[in-house]
């Protein structure tokens, strides 16, 4: 089925508490998408965000992001008192601060939590009962607070970074109170995350979600399954990922997250988390963009400590074995393979096998010979198709900065001579693909520049701030996008 879709992530629309949430304006984006003929709405990973604020360093892979509950929701269904003084005095409507958002947003659902927790008792039980990771997440977030948000490795009780019974079970006393808050947020993420895909849905939109392949090291997951990680005896990683040196890297990248135990998942838990992973993913999301999909195949394995990626080797992946499983645990499973970077033989077949559509991404396809993957002459149908992703500079940008014979090769091939022509080939070009899916950041519909780019890669601060203007996914550009997907087949079916 053709299809398009745009990239946007929630914390990236417009609105008056200091990010983009699950409130007003998620409903009324999705509104604007209905009207563009779009059915797809591809969002970044959506649990808590960790170092650097980056969604894929989050500490849980269940949990969701309380930053995106939106106050204003609760308001109006009672469940939190608000006065005018409580409003988020914005300084810079399209950039977020959040740390300031966290602190505001903090006191208001604390707030809540007061005044509507014990009327919402049996519910959150309930949502406890259903959502078994729920509790030890709870205990995990109050215990990082207690110890002042250090590392779990680095608590200073043994007993509890061991996961010791009768430690556990001090703690669960003396914390009764922030783990109950904990549930409470938890609870409104997840009630509110429901409600904004049943309307999505109601509108003919599927919801396309972005998974890690890694955990974060001081996360919940690490702390609750050791098992499941390459850690030693003190809980401490013994290699982490990362990838090899390449053209942009004399270093590689060090990415520094516990690697899996392959065989012990394999032959003795017969992949029971990575089971209860993607059945939670599958609740949230549609669709599933499982990112550095090449790790299944092969990985990256570094010494913990080392100072750069150059000492790591490539290791083999589970392959096959995992997504038999999943197939026949999952069978519902839709799942997009990221397929960028150091793609071989074994990558490949490994996709094949699964049958899962790749990535092609049109700002990577005028550069290296003539079988690059990504020239619109090389795509194919059973993949999905990106301007540029997350990770890449804006297509302004992009058309701005690239060297001479990148461009030429771009205007021989899309017919376009100046940046803004550039910038509505390269979307049109999307959208004209014989790939099954195209998805447009929002960034290029709206012909921004660098200043909007989200996330660069190996840096940080400064990154997953961008927030769309009010107001600028004007009706003159909803209308190209319909006129777009009429003229190319990718309408949708509502």
């Amino acid at each position: 089925m053709r299809q398009s879709g745009i990239l946007m992530h929630i914390t990236s629309l417009p609105g008056p508490e200091g990010c983009g949430t699950l409130g007003p304006e998620a409903y009324a984006f999705a509104d604007a998408l209905k009207r563009s003929g779009v059915s797809l709405w591809q969002v970044l990973p959506c649990g808590p965000t960790g170092y650097g604020e980056s969604p894929y360093q989050s500490s849980s892979v269940f949990a969701g992001n309380f930053l995106l509950v939106s106050v204003r929701k609760l308001a109006e269904d009672g469940l939190l008192k608000l006065t005018p003084e409580d409003a988020y005095r914005d300084e810079n409507p399209e950039k977020a601060d959040f740390d300031r958002v966290r602190a505001w947003k903090s006191a208001l659902l604390r707030r809540a939590y007061r005044q509507s927790a014990g009327s919402l008792r049996a519910e959150i039980a309930r949502f406890a009962d259903e959502h078994p990771w729920a509790r030890d997440y709870a205990l995990f977030a109050a215990l990082h607070e207690r110890f002042g948000g250090v590392q779990w490795t680095k608590w200073p009780d043994r007993d509890l970074r061991m996961r010791k019974k009768e430690a556990l079970r001090r703690a669960a006393v003396a914390e009764a109170g922030e783990i109950d808050f904990h549930l409470f947020v938890q609870y409104l993420f997840f009630s509110q995350w429901d409600e904004w895909k049943a309307y999505c849905h109601s509108l003919g939109i599927r919801l396309f979600g972005d998974m890690p392949i890694y955990v974060a090291e001081d996360s919940a997951d690490t702390w609750t399954r050791p098992d499941v990680f390459q850690l030693d005896r003190d809980r401490v990683p013994r290699r982490v990922s990362g990838v090899p040196p390449d053209y942009f890297s004399e270093d590689g990248q060090l990415w520094g997250n516990p690697l899996y135990r392959w065989n012990r998942l394999r032959f003795l838990r017969r992949y029971d988390w990575w089971i209860d992973r993607m059945r939670g993913m599958q609740r949230m999301y549609d669709v599933i963009r499982i990112d550095h999909f090449i790790g299944f195949a092969h990985y990256w394995s570094v010494p913990y400590g080392a100072p750069n990626a150059r000492g790591g080797k490539w290791v083999t992946g589970p392959g096959r074995s995992l997504f038999a499983r999943l197939k026949r645990a999952l069978p519902g499973l839709s799942i997009v393979a990221e397929d960028l970077g150091e793609v071989n033989d074994q990558v490949r077949r490994l996709i094949d096998y699964t049958g899962y559509p790749g990535m092609r991404v049109l700002c990577y396809g005028f550069g290296g010979g003539a079988d690059n993957p990504h020239h619109p002459a090389n795509h194919v149908q059973n993949a999905v198709l990106y301007t540029g992703t997350h990770d890449n500079d804006t297509l302004r940008g992009y058309l701005t900065g690239a060297g001479e014979q990148e461009l030429k090769s771009a205007r021989e091939a899309l017919g376009f001579t100046s940046v803004e022509d550039g910038i509505d080939a390269f979307v049109t070009a999307c959208f004209r693909s014989p790939c099954d899916t195209c998805v447009i950041p929002m960034q290029d519909l709206l012909g921004l520049g660098t200043e909007a780019r989200m996330n660069l890669p190996g840096t940080v601060g400064g990154n997953w701030l961008w927030r769309m203007k009010e107001g600028a996914f004007t009706g003159d550009i909803q209308r190209r996008v319909l006129e777009l997907n009429q003229r190319y087949g990718r309408m949708n079916p509502q």
